[in-house]
């Protein structure tokens, strides 16, 4: 039985919009006009009149971090109350009182940022944390995952004193001689060590969780970096969880796994389990090795190759040194492992560019979509050296909403004329995809379109940055729909909405190619389709 869709605006991933469509089997089967496809419906066919409304395939968030994201929502909500570090703690305690920690439980919390705090010019510190309590552990990590801050009980719990050794590529906060309760990138993992692990189930439930958030933003595919959210769970864990969903039918995103690994001698382990890229089904499978280069902006840590413009006593850190990188991107590489590396700063880029350029020289590959995740402060050469080398980009257009505020400030006004320089990369061949980064900003694709197309603030107060870098609504549909599916090999399977390709789609309750560029964000999702089947439906959806 087919269900032939009409009546409707619909972007194939090409202009002009189609009117119908025609699923059958899960897949695609037609595209066209509404004569073309009532032509083809059988008496038991399902016809569905679209009233109007837009459909383009499933979108696809080509970076973030899934069970990070469901570990969020099962925890103190922090991102939804940092207007001032009181309501950092307003939260916890109200999130305490809801969820009274129990034996060695850890009160865990994400999403404070110091810059948009109200009442205090700062980052929070231990002191801070143990007005909330000082008899419970207590952390809270800042929204964009390269800090933490915790409480004298949590440091006690973790055995971190003064005389703790400062980590390669990580940092214990010290101020005037004591423990501040700050740690920052590879020193964070002292923290994540001490936090009991959560079992099987939990991480499915977990998951699940934020399975259903991504549905609900008509998300249809992602690709995740899942193995580093606890540092006690091995990977195989992880991966139960993810078939077990699948075979209960609840694995409703499709997850293509940015496999993130520390060391080459876990790599190796992985590689030799018989895992490689592209193994497993259309609903799990293995995607690249994913590697952390630096850290981030707004914390200071992503690795500039000059001082930071307000911290002079800083370039940041690089989270692996030059030759555990080259052998870890060497050894990928000469595996038929595809490779994806978190960069944010120009100086982290450079030693990225250098290992992947070694790697490939080493051992040549025509099609390997070598990566670069984030590609935020950049410089014209490096630019030149990505489209030479024939990289991939990962781009994040929503960090555009708060890295505005912050750019030029933190990287000096040199650096900040040539960075989140996405649309030259894609004029000059380069693929660039979108994304979330999820749990630092929300996965919602409408507001990432919206940032990618006016390159201001979503709430339009600043901006717009770097005009000339702004995507049309065609691109901006694209890095989230048929580019994401090239950036996993998908191209052939899904992303478009022409026959044969998987029936993942999504519904909108108005045309983007038609709406005010300051309100694509309002745009509501109407119904999120995987494999033909509605995963997600709010009111005044057709299906």
């Amino acid at each position: 039985m087919k269900t032939i869709y009409y009546n409707g605006a619909v972007y194939t991933g090409t202009l002009p919009l189609a009117e119908a469509f025609a699923v059958e089997n899960g897949r695609f089967l037609f595209a066209g006009t509404n004569d073309e496809a009532k032509a083809l419906a059988a008496d038991n066919d399902r016809l569905i009149d679209l009233g109007g409304r837009f459909v383009c395939s499933g979108f696809n968030d080509s970076h973030m971090h899934l069970l990070n994201y469901g570990n969020a929502l099962h925890s103190a909500l922090l991102s939804e109350h940092t207007g001032s570090l009181k309501e950092l703690k307003d939260c916890f305690r109200s999130f305490m009182k809801e969820h009274p920690p129990k034996g060695n439980a850890w009160v865990i919390g994400r999403g404070w940022n110091q810059d948009y705090f109200s009442d205090v010019d700062r980052m929070p510190n231990r002191y801070d944390l143990d007005e909330i309590s000082k008899d419970v552990p207590i952390c809270a990590t800042r929204a964009c995952g390269h800090c933490m801050v915790v409480n004298s009980k949590a440091l006690e719990a973790a055995g971190i004193t003064t005389d703790t050794p400062q980590p390669e590529g990580g940092r214990i906060g010290i101020e005037n001689g004591e423990l501040d309760g700050r740690l920052f990138d590879n020193a964070m993992s002292l923290i994540h060590k001490a936090i009991p692990s959560p079992d099987k189930e939990q991480l499915k439930s977990m998951l699940i969780s934020a399975i259903k958030k991504l549905n609900s933003y008509g998300i249809t595919s992602c690709q995740t970096d899942d193995y580093k959210v606890f540092q006690n769970v091995p990977w195989q864990t992880v991966n139960e969880a993810f078939h077990e969903l699948e075979a209960e039918g609840a694995l409703t995103v499709r997850i293509y796994e940015q496999s993130n690994f520390h060391t080459l001698e876990s790599l190796r382990e992985f590689v030799e389990s018989g895992n490689k890229t592209g193994a497993g089904t259309d609903h799990f499978r293995i995607g690249p090795l994913k590697m952390l280069g630096d850290g981030a902006l707004g914390a200071r840590t992503a690795f500039l190759s000059r001082p930071y413009a307000d911290d002079p006593s800083t370039c940041g850190l690089p989270v692996f040194t030059k030759e555990v990188m080259d052998e870890m991107v060497a050894y990928a590489n000469a595996h038929e492992m595809q490779i994806a590396v978190h960069a944010i700063g120009d100086a982290c880029l450079d030693w990225v560019l250098n290992a992947y350029e070694k790697a490939l020289k080493e051992h040549p590959r025509t099609d390997h979509r070598h990566g670069i995740v984030h590609c935020q402060i950049t410089r014209p050469d490096q630019l030149e050296r990505i489209r030479r080398l024939n990289l991939h980009v990962y781009a994040q257009c929503i960090f555009l909403d708060y890295d505005i505020r912050i750019v030029e400030e933190r990287a000096g006004a040199e650096l900040a004329s040539t960075s989140y320089s996405w649309k030259t990369l894609m004029e000059s061949g380069v693929t660039v995809s979108n994304g979330s980064d999820c749990p630092v900003e929300l996965p919602d694709v409408m507001a990432g379109i919206q940032c990618a197309v006016t390159r201001k603030t979503l709430d339009g107060t600043m901006g717009p940055y770097l005009p000339k870098e702004a995507f049309t609504v065609q691109e901006a549909l694209d890095s989230f729909t048929k580019t994401a599916a090239f950036s996993s090999f998908d191209e052939k399977n899904k992303g478009q909405i022409l026959p044969g390709m998987l029936a993942d789609f999504v519904i909108l309750g108005e045309n983007p190619f038609q709406a005010a560029p300051e309100a694509l964000k309002d745009i509501p999702i109407l119904s999120t389709v995987l494999e033909g089947r509605p995963v997600f439906t709010a009111p005044g959806s057709p299906v």
